[in-house]
């Protein structure tokens, strides 16, 4: 007779139990420690949690191979507390899938080289391309549940030498769909010598540590390879894509952040890898900036390697226009058969900005050390009760504290701004004088002389008064750029601008406790990806001062006329409220692909900015702006907007806001629409989503959303959105 589907489930716990007796805390006690908010598991009920043990580890206990190539590993499969998992999927819910690959370091070499390869024929071109590759038809001998020896199918025979530094690496995933937790993916790897020495020879130059700043959780080739430790295995100088690029991962992931900025895209030539166009490929940070994901802080012991040794493959990366062979483009048109001479011009670094050592030839002008530095502070706020003119104190100093005066600053800009109430901006009237700005209002302290001290502390009265009749929280923010020549009298004489971060003050004008507006996002999540986020010229850097102008009343109106682009004067001003903007922004060219939309914002000078269009469909004229949000999905795909995370702090996206300003949006399917509405289909940009938003809203009583998608709800953004 066959047990009830219940009793069958009893019973497989109990087997569970008997396997791991004493060993398993209950993960759902330390769930929150184990799991991330973007997992399925993190908000799984306790009693799942408990029984299927979600998650996924491998370890190496062991590799060896023997005299006539075999090779060996003794590994371990468990879960993310150290519970061990049955492989097969019968003792343990959720069956494992595990591979193996394995490479070598050759003698001299810094790079490892796996024992197998296969080809792959361009059936167009004709050309024969090699890749590393992995183990197949091996054989698996279980020790116990969670412990298992693997012997590769095939023999390390080819190059094998018994004394260079080995890597092992295991990939591959548990499927728990069952119990709609997805597919839990992991890899590991084992560095080991084969005659049982010291390893001393190794690749550690990136840790994935800083890959996930910006893709979150890297996830490549269905989601199974996970660490760059991983990836070198086959991403080394031996794989070569069918177009006969190179997939060597230095070359490979130098190129693919390049993406628009490759000379060699520039001048019209895509680069592809194997079928995938990576041309489109925006970095959020300066290219230049090397130890952004070359890091010092992540453990990784050949991190300098970016700047003690430089080759062609590495730096040609980047600088793709460089003829190595011929010397075209390369300084002195000198040709390089081999690196050996790389280290002779580039240096380190000797001391120089812009010139041949290569921590001087990535200078970013605004960050040199010839920059003075501005920073402004603001030290408080009189005066600023209703129908007052707020008087605003503050300072304006170099990098080494030293008072900028007036006379400096009126070379460059100082401006501040006011807004208010902080419940939410946008619709508060300062004067007939401020159509062009609607809810705020900016006024020059430099043009109107601000008062200093011989201190260097100045004031400034606004000549705009805080509206009669206001009530709660009112803020003021500050803007300042300078401009100075670098390299004075050099063929490297060049003039760069440089902003002070903007800082943000709030005061109360009706004698109620200061309440600073909401923030949902964090700058340092920012610049996670953008290392150091600023946009008009660098005047704004500041999320706490950007939503002043970036306000649920605000479109670009006042530029839309000027556009560069004529089609752009005959359509509807475009809506620039935050959420809305970041958001679109974000959901990138997903905009065109799933909505066929875009979002294009006419800016200063009326530049084009198009954020949704493929590079493919914008204009040549028109520099390419379509974007690719880096964070990766589980399965491996980029552009996983479900990442709310990643931007929001303290869980924000799931408290939806409900109550705040309409949003003007003259070219959406809604207009005015109310503010959850607005932030949420910036992202589900489809007829049914407004449909839902609108039948969930009452003239009255407005946005119902909170019932199903607030915070703890049955549909809260973070549940519905993780392990998408």
């Amino acid at each position: 007779m066959r047990m009830p589907s219940t009793v069958f489930a009893v019973a497989r716990y109990a087997l569970v139990l008997g396997v791991i007796a004493g060993s398993v805390a209950l993960l759902s006690a330390d769930k929150k420690a184990v799991f991330s908010t973007h997992d399925k598991a993190y908000y799984a009920d306790p009693s799942v949690i408990e029984y299927v043990q979600p998650g996924l580890v491998f370890s190496v206990v062991s590799a060896a191979i023997g005299s006539d190539g075999t090779v060996t590993v003794d590994y371990k499969i468990t879960d993310p507390t150290g519970a061990p998992l049955d492989q097969s999927g019968v003792a343990t819910p959720g069956a494992v899938s595990p591979r193996f690959a394995l490479a070598f370091m050759g003698k001299g070499n810094t790079w490892f080289t796996s024992y197998w390869q296969s080809t792959s024929t361009n059936a167009a071109t004709g050309f024969v391309s090699t890749r590393a590759s992995g183990d197949t038809g091996g054989t698996t001998k279980t020790v116990a549940v969670g412990e298992y020896i693997y012997t590769f199918g095939n023999k390390a025979t080819a190059g094998f030498d018994p004394t260079v530094t080995n890597r092992l690496i295991i990939y591959g995933s548990r499927n728990l769909t069952t119990w709609d937790l997805g597919t839990s993916y992991a890899d590991t790897y084992y560095d080991f010598v084969p005659n049982g020495a010291k390893v001393t020879a190794t690749r550690d130059i990136v840790r994935t540590a800083s890959c996930n700043k910006c893709h979150d959780s890297l996830a490549f080739h269905g989601g199974s390879r996970r660490s760059v430790q991983v990836c070198v295995v086959c991403h080394q100088p031996q794989t070569v894509d069918t177009n006969g690029n190179s997939a060597d991962f230095k070359v490979m992931i130098h190129q693919i952040h390049m993406g628009s900025q490759l000379p060699s895209v520039q001048a019209g030539t895509p680069y592809q890898l194997g079928s995938t166009d990576w041309s489109t490929v925006v970095l959020p940070s300066d290219p230049r900036r090397c130890t952004f994901c070359h890091e010092s802080t992540t453990g990784a012991t050949q991190w300098d390697n970016w700047e003690t040794n430089p080759s062609r493959a590495a730096c040609g990366s980047c600088h793709n226009d460089v003829n190595f062979a011929s010397g075209k483009n390369h300084a002195g048109g000198l040709p390089q058969a081999n690196d050996s001479q790389c280290t002779q011009c580039h240096l380190p670094k000797d001391g120089g900005e812009f010139d041949a050592s290569i921590e001087g030839a990535h200078v970013i002008p605004e960050n040199s050390v010839q920059v003075a530095g501005l920073n402004v502070t603001l030290v408080k706020v009189t005066s600023g009760n209703a129908g007052q003119k707020p008087t605003v104190t503050f300072t304006v100093k170099d990098n080494n504290g030293n008072n900028i005066p007036m006379s400096t600053m009126a070379t460059g800009s100082l401006s501040l701004t006011m807004v208010g109430p902080t419940t939410d901006y946008g619709t508060t009237n300062f004067g007939s004088d401020t159509t062009s700005t609607p809810g705020y209002v900016t006024e020059s302290t430099v043009a109107a002389t601000a008062s200093c001290g011989g201190d260097g502390t100045c004031t400034y009265t606004f000549t705009h008064a805080v509206p009669a009749g206001s009530k709660g929280t009112f803020a003021i923010g500050a803007e300042a750029r300078l401009t100075t020549t670098l390299q004075a009298g050099t063929v490297n004489q060049q003039s760069v601008e440089y902003g002070a971060v903007n800082p943000v003050i709030y005061f109360s004008v009706d004698g109620s406790p200061v309440t600073p507006r909401r923030a949902p996002v964090g700058m340092a999540n920012c610049n996670n990806c953008h290392a150091k986020l600023e946009l008009h010229g660098g005047l704004r850097n500041n999320v706490a001062y950007c939503v002043f102008c970036h306000n649920p009343s605000n479109t670009d109106f006042t530029t839309r006329p000027t556009s560069v682009v004529a089609a752009d004067k005959s359509q509807p001003n475009q809506a620039i409220n935050f959420a809305l903007m970041v958001h679109k922004i974000h959901t990138g060219m997903n905009l065109e692909a799933n909505f066929n939309q875009d979002y294009a914002i006419v800016g200063h000078g009326g530049s084009h900015n198009s954020f949704g269009a493929a590079y493919a469909t914008v204009p040549a004229a028109i520099p390419n702006t379509g974007v690719r949000f880096p964070a990766m999905s589980p399965t491996g795909a980029v552009h996983d907007t479900t990442d709310c995370a990643l931007c929001h702090v303290n869980g924000s996206e799931s408290v939806l806001p409900v109550g705040l300003n309409n949003v003007t949006d003259p070219q959406g399917l809604m207009n005015p629409a109310p503010a959850t509405t607005s932030a949420c289909t910036a992202c589900h940009l489809n007829m049914s989503a407004f449909a839902h938003a609108a039948a969930n809203t009452d003239p009255k009583f407005g946005e119902s959303c909170a019932v199903c998608h607030g915070a703890g709800a049955a549909y809260d953004p973070a549940v519905v959105h993780a392990g998408q």
